[in-house]
């Protein structure tokens, strides 16, 4: 009979046995040369780390191409599937296919301008308007991201 060697096994579903890496302390960011003269480096890390949690991560924590594409949605911008791989190849640089919360810091407060970031840095301006209906809280617990 066929038995599955564990290779493919593992191939077919990693998260049995790869534990999720924590996430890095803001410190790693902090201590950074490169973003030494952001100021307020503390609190965009924080404002960051609510924006990421608003999108449906995945089983890794990270954001896949059907989280973004929600968040997209959501922020009435909708993305066809292409436009979407293209946005999360610019911040990933094509390294991965999901944008972890590295590489969200990383393009958020990078001189790079990725499309995702323009969107989110244009509604975090219009939600500066009174009349936006509060949206239910995002299912995550924040306190679980770093």
């Amino acid at each position: 009979g066929f038995r599955p060697s564990a290779k493919l096994v593992k191939h077919v579903c990693p998260c049995l046995f790869t534990p999720l890496p924590p996430p890095p302390p803001p410190q790693e960011y902090l201590e950074d040369q490169k973003y030494r003269d952001e100021e307020d480096l503390a609190e965009k890390l924080e404002s960051l780390k609510n924006k990421y949690a608003e999108f449906d991560l995945n089983d890794q924590g990270e954001i896949d191409l059907m989280g973004l594409k929600r968040m997209m949605e959501k922020l009435g911008v909708p993305k066809t599937h292409l436009e979407l791989k293209k946005m999360i190849v610019e911040v990933t640089g094509g390294s991965s296919n999901t944008i972890n919360y590295r590489d969200f810091v990383k393009m958020m407060l990078g001189k790079r301008s990725a499309v995702l970031k323009l969107v989110l840095i244009f509604e975090d301006k219009a939600n500066g308007s009174p009349c936006k209906p509060e949206g239910p809280p995002p299912k995550r617990d924040i306190a679980s991201l770093p």
